[in-house]
Protein backbone atom coordinates (compact mmCIF):
# COMPACT_ATOMS: atom_id res chain seq x y z
CA UNK A 1 0.00 0.00 0.00
CA UNK A 2 1.46 3.38 -1.64
CA UNK A 3 1.93 6.08 1.90
CA UNK A 4 -0.70 8.23 0.70
CA UNK A 5 -2.92 5.47 0.79
CA UNK A 6 -1.84 4.28 4.48
CA UNK A 7 -2.20 8.36 5.33
CA UNK A 8 -5.96 8.16 4.31
CA UNK A 9 -6.62 4.99 6.00
CA UNK A 10 -5.63 6.63 9.48
CA UNK A 11 -7.88 9.71 8.83
CA UNK A 12 -10.72 7.51 7.49
CA UNK A 13 -10.69 5.48 10.37
CA UNK A 14 -9.90 8.02 13.07
CA UNK A 15 -13.48 9.85 11.57
CA UNK A 16 -15.28 6.93 11.53
CA UNK A 17 -14.15 6.25 15.27
CA UNK A 18 -15.46 9.70 16.16
CA UNK A 19 -18.43 10.11 14.04
CA UNK A 20 -21.08 7.20 13.46
CA UNK A 21 -24.05 7.24 11.55
CA UNK A 22 -23.17 10.78 11.21
CA UNK A 23 -23.43 11.59 15.26
CA UNK A 24 -20.09 12.57 17.34
CA UNK A 25 -19.50 10.46 19.75
CA UNK A 26 -19.85 12.16 23.12
CA UNK A 27 -17.08 12.80 24.92
CA UNK A 28 -16.49 12.79 29.15
CA UNK A 29 -18.13 14.97 31.46
CA UNK A 30 -16.00 17.68 33.08
CA UNK A 31 -13.83 16.63 36.27
CA UNK A 32 -16.46 16.94 39.21
CA UNK A 33 -14.67 19.72 40.72
CA UNK A 34 -15.14 21.98 37.85
CA UNK A 35 -16.89 24.98 39.60
CA UNK A 36 -15.81 24.26 42.57
CA UNK A 37 -14.23 27.11 44.72
CA UNK A 38 -11.49 24.83 45.95
CA UNK A 39 -9.33 23.13 43.11
CA UNK A 40 -7.15 19.79 43.04
CA UNK A 41 -3.78 19.34 42.67
CA UNK A 42 -1.14 17.39 43.28
CA UNK A 43 1.91 17.88 45.81
CA UNK A 44 4.99 17.66 44.73
CA UNK A 45 6.56 15.24 47.41
CA UNK A 46 4.40 12.50 45.68
CA UNK A 47 6.90 12.06 43.20
CA UNK A 48 10.43 12.22 45.13
CA UNK A 49 11.12 9.22 43.23
CA UNK A 50 10.56 10.44 39.63
CA UNK A 51 11.69 13.03 36.83
CA UNK A 52 9.11 15.75 36.15
CA UNK A 53 8.64 14.54 32.84
CA UNK A 54 6.59 11.14 34.56
CA UNK A 55 5.23 13.51 37.23
CA UNK A 56 3.70 15.76 34.36
CA UNK A 57 2.68 12.72 32.20
CA UNK A 58 0.61 11.14 35.76
CA UNK A 59 -1.03 14.72 36.35
CA UNK A 60 -2.01 14.79 32.87
CA UNK A 61 -3.55 10.60 32.82
CA UNK A 62 -5.11 11.96 35.85
CA UNK A 63 -6.87 15.58 34.32
CA UNK A 64 -5.10 17.64 37.49
CA UNK A 65 -3.96 20.45 36.25
CA UNK A 66 -2.25 21.80 39.30
CA UNK A 67 1.23 21.25 40.83
CA UNK A 68 2.65 22.24 44.37
CA UNK A 69 6.74 22.95 42.92
CA UNK A 70 9.31 20.66 45.24
CA UNK A 71 12.55 21.72 45.12
CA UNK A 72 14.24 18.31 43.72
CA UNK A 73 12.04 18.86 41.06
CA UNK A 74 13.11 22.70 40.65
CA UNK A 75 15.67 23.36 42.70
CA UNK A 76 16.64 26.60 44.71
CA UNK A 77 19.48 27.24 42.73
CA UNK A 78 17.70 27.63 39.81
CA UNK A 79 18.43 30.38 36.79
CA UNK A 80 16.03 32.43 35.61
CA UNK A 81 16.13 30.85 32.28
CA UNK A 82 16.07 26.94 33.94
CA UNK A 83 12.52 28.18 35.64
CA UNK A 84 10.90 29.52 32.22
CA UNK A 85 11.63 25.93 30.86
CA UNK A 86 10.22 24.78 33.96
CA UNK A 87 7.34 26.96 33.44
CA UNK A 88 7.07 25.71 29.55
CA UNK A 89 7.39 22.37 30.60
CA UNK A 90 4.14 22.25 32.64
CA UNK A 91 2.15 24.08 30.12
CA UNK A 92 2.82 21.55 27.59
CA UNK A 93 0.83 19.56 29.86
CA UNK A 94 -2.05 22.31 30.82
CA UNK A 95 -0.44 22.09 34.43
CA UNK A 96 0.04 25.13 36.68
CA UNK A 97 2.46 25.57 39.45
CA UNK A 98 0.53 27.31 42.39
CA UNK A 99 2.69 27.03 45.02
CA UNK A 100 6.59 25.92 46.35
CA UNK A 101 7.12 23.74 49.13
CA UNK A 102 7.16 21.98 52.19
CA UNK A 103 10.99 24.21 52.57
CA UNK A 104 12.29 23.56 55.60
CA UNK A 105 13.89 26.97 57.35
CA UNK A 106 16.20 26.90 60.03
CA UNK A 107 17.57 30.40 59.61
CA UNK A 108 17.07 33.53 58.61
CA UNK A 109 19.41 33.01 55.34
CA UNK A 110 16.82 29.90 54.54
CA UNK A 111 14.00 32.05 54.93
CA UNK A 112 15.42 34.42 52.71
CA UNK A 113 16.51 32.24 49.72
CA UNK A 114 13.04 30.76 50.36
CA UNK A 115 11.26 33.56 49.78
CA UNK A 116 13.70 34.93 46.46
CA UNK A 117 13.00 31.58 45.16
CA UNK A 118 9.26 31.60 45.05
CA UNK A 119 9.36 34.83 43.70
CA UNK A 120 11.74 33.97 40.94
CA UNK A 121 9.50 31.34 40.22
CA UNK A 122 6.37 33.19 40.03
CA UNK A 123 4.27 31.90 43.01
CA UNK A 124 2.56 33.52 45.64
CA UNK A 125 2.14 30.81 48.60
CA UNK A 126 4.88 29.43 49.98
CA UNK A 127 5.04 26.11 51.99
CA UNK A 128 7.15 26.25 55.14
CA UNK A 129 8.15 24.51 58.05
CA UNK A 130 10.11 27.19 60.22
CA UNK A 131 11.09 27.13 63.49
CA UNK A 132 8.92 28.74 66.45
CA UNK A 133 11.46 31.16 66.69
CA UNK A 134 12.03 32.21 63.42
CA UNK A 135 7.72 32.89 63.15
CA UNK A 136 8.67 36.76 63.83
CA UNK A 137 11.46 36.74 60.61
CA UNK A 138 9.14 34.86 58.48
CA UNK A 139 6.04 37.64 59.25
CA UNK A 140 8.75 40.46 58.18
CA UNK A 141 8.99 38.78 55.23
CA UNK A 142 5.62 37.83 54.38
CA UNK A 143 4.89 41.55 54.90
CA UNK A 144 7.88 42.70 52.47
CA UNK A 145 6.99 40.48 50.06
CA UNK A 146 3.13 39.92 50.26
CA UNK A 147 2.91 35.92 49.88
CA UNK A 148 0.95 33.54 51.71
CA UNK A 149 2.87 31.06 54.18
CA UNK A 150 1.33 27.97 54.77
CA UNK A 151 3.17 26.28 57.23
CA UNK A 152 2.84 22.57 56.66
CA UNK A 153 1.90 20.70 59.92
CA UNK A 154 3.16 17.38 60.28
CA UNK A 155 1.61 15.40 62.86
CA UNK A 156 3.49 13.60 66.06
CA UNK A 157 6.15 12.60 63.41
CA UNK A 158 8.60 16.27 64.60
CA UNK A 159 8.48 18.24 67.58
CA UNK A 160 7.10 21.57 65.56
CA UNK A 161 3.79 22.34 64.53
CA UNK A 162 1.77 18.81 64.93
CA UNK A 163 -1.53 19.86 64.04
CA UNK A 164 -4.23 22.83 62.95
CA UNK A 165 -4.67 23.97 66.24
CA UNK A 166 -0.45 24.44 66.61
CA UNK A 167 -0.60 26.44 64.56
CA UNK A 168 -3.25 28.07 64.53
CA UNK A 169 -2.04 29.94 67.99
CA UNK A 170 1.54 30.62 66.49
CA UNK A 171 0.52 32.99 64.09
CA UNK A 172 -3.17 34.24 64.95
CA UNK A 173 -1.63 37.22 65.86
CA UNK A 174 0.90 37.67 63.09
CA UNK A 175 0.03 39.05 59.97
CA UNK A 176 -3.25 37.80 58.48
CA UNK A 177 -1.31 35.83 55.63
CA UNK A 178 0.49 33.35 57.70
CA UNK A 179 -1.47 29.88 57.97
CA UNK A 180 -1.15 26.80 57.67
CA UNK A 181 -1.05 23.66 54.95
CA UNK A 182 -3.49 21.63 56.74
CA UNK A 183 -2.48 17.81 56.25
CA UNK A 184 -5.58 16.67 56.99
CA UNK A 185 -3.55 12.85 57.47
CA UNK A 186 -0.97 14.74 59.94
CA UNK A 187 -3.65 16.59 61.90
CA UNK A 188 -5.96 13.40 62.44
CA UNK A 189 -2.82 11.45 63.62
CA UNK A 190 -2.39 14.22 66.34
CA UNK A 191 -5.91 13.20 67.31
CA UNK A 192 -7.37 16.22 65.70
CA UNK A 193 -10.40 16.60 63.48
CA UNK A 194 -9.52 18.17 60.05
CA UNK A 195 -13.36 19.16 59.11
CA UNK A 196 -13.67 20.60 62.69
CA UNK A 197 -10.03 22.13 62.30
CA UNK A 198 -11.40 23.71 58.94
CA UNK A 199 -14.00 25.13 60.30
CA UNK A 200 -12.18 26.45 63.20
CA UNK A 201 -9.19 28.01 61.34
CA UNK A 202 -10.44 28.26 57.60
CA UNK A 203 -9.49 31.98 57.33
CA UNK A 204 -5.49 31.18 57.55
CA UNK A 205 -5.56 27.67 56.03
CA UNK A 206 -3.89 28.95 52.52
CA UNK A 207 -3.85 24.84 50.83
CA UNK A 208 -4.57 21.60 52.02
CA UNK A 209 -2.80 18.34 51.60
CA UNK A 210 -5.00 15.22 50.80
CA UNK A 211 -4.82 11.75 52.15
CA UNK A 212 -6.04 9.29 53.77
CA UNK A 213 -4.52 7.60 57.62
CA UNK A 214 -5.86 4.26 59.76
CA UNK A 215 -5.61 5.73 62.94
CA UNK A 216 -5.77 8.78 65.54
CA UNK A 217 -2.22 8.26 66.78
CA UNK A 218 1.24 7.98 65.92
CA UNK A 219 0.79 4.47 64.56
CA UNK A 220 -1.19 5.16 62.17
CA UNK A 221 -0.08 5.43 58.43
CA UNK A 222 -1.00 6.68 55.28
CA UNK A 223 -2.60 4.63 52.61
CA UNK A 224 -5.09 5.32 49.68
CA UNK A 225 -8.04 7.43 50.27
CA UNK A 226 -11.20 6.22 51.00
CA UNK A 227 -9.63 3.51 53.22
CA UNK A 228 -9.04 5.21 56.18
CA UNK A 229 -10.66 7.29 58.85
CA UNK A 230 -11.11 10.51 57.23
CA UNK A 231 -14.87 11.56 56.94
CA UNK A 232 -14.51 12.94 53.36
CA UNK A 233 -18.24 13.59 52.68
CA UNK A 234 -18.00 15.76 55.63
CA UNK A 235 -14.72 17.14 54.87
CA UNK A 236 -15.42 18.20 51.16
CA UNK A 237 -19.19 19.55 52.23
CA UNK A 238 -16.58 21.91 55.03
CA UNK A 239 -14.71 23.24 51.94
CA UNK A 240 -17.73 23.86 50.20
CA UNK A 241 -19.19 25.61 53.82
CA UNK A 242 -16.26 28.08 54.50
CA UNK A 243 -15.52 28.97 50.92
CA UNK A 244 -12.43 27.36 50.71
CA UNK A 245 -10.80 28.62 47.33
CA UNK A 246 -7.62 27.64 47.54
CA UNK A 247 -6.27 23.90 46.17
CA UNK A 248 -6.20 20.61 48.12
CA UNK A 249 -3.39 18.70 46.61
CA UNK A 250 -2.98 15.03 46.93
CA UNK A 251 -0.14 14.14 48.94
CA UNK A 252 0.05 10.01 48.45
CA UNK A 253 2.94 8.51 50.84
CA UNK A 254 2.08 4.86 50.07
CA UNK A 255 4.22 2.47 48.06
CA UNK A 256 6.33 5.56 46.85
CA UNK A 257 8.23 3.68 45.02
CA UNK A 258 5.21 2.52 42.54
CA UNK A 259 2.73 4.84 43.96
CA UNK A 260 0.30 4.77 40.54
CA UNK A 261 -2.47 3.14 41.00
CA UNK A 262 -2.84 4.66 44.73
CA UNK A 263 -2.66 8.07 42.71
CA UNK A 264 -5.56 7.06 40.67
CA UNK A 265 -7.75 4.97 43.39
CA UNK A 266 -7.21 8.28 45.73
CA UNK A 267 -8.57 10.76 42.76
CA UNK A 268 -10.78 8.49 41.91
CA UNK A 269 -12.61 8.06 44.99
CA UNK A 270 -12.15 11.81 46.14
CA UNK A 271 -14.05 13.17 42.85
CA UNK A 272 -16.37 10.74 44.11
CA UNK A 273 -16.88 12.19 47.04
CA UNK A 274 -16.68 15.36 45.04
CA UNK A 275 -19.89 14.74 42.74
CA UNK A 276 -22.03 12.61 45.38
CA UNK A 277 -21.87 15.29 47.83
CA UNK A 278 -23.16 18.03 45.20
Amino acid sequence: MKKIEKISLVILLFLSSVIVNGQERPGPQPAPETGEKFKLGMAGYTFVNFDLETTLETLQRCDVHYLCIKDFHLPLTSTDEEIAAFHAKLKEYDVTGYAVGPLYMRSEEAIDKAFEYAKRVGVKTIVGVPTYELLPYVDKKVKEYGFNYAIHLHGPDIEVFPDAEDVWDSVKDLDPRMGMCLDIGHDTRNGKDPVADLKKYHTRVFDMHLKDVTGTTKLGYSLEVGRGIIDFPALVKMMRKVGYSGVISLEHEKDMKDPFMGIAESIGYFRGVVATTK
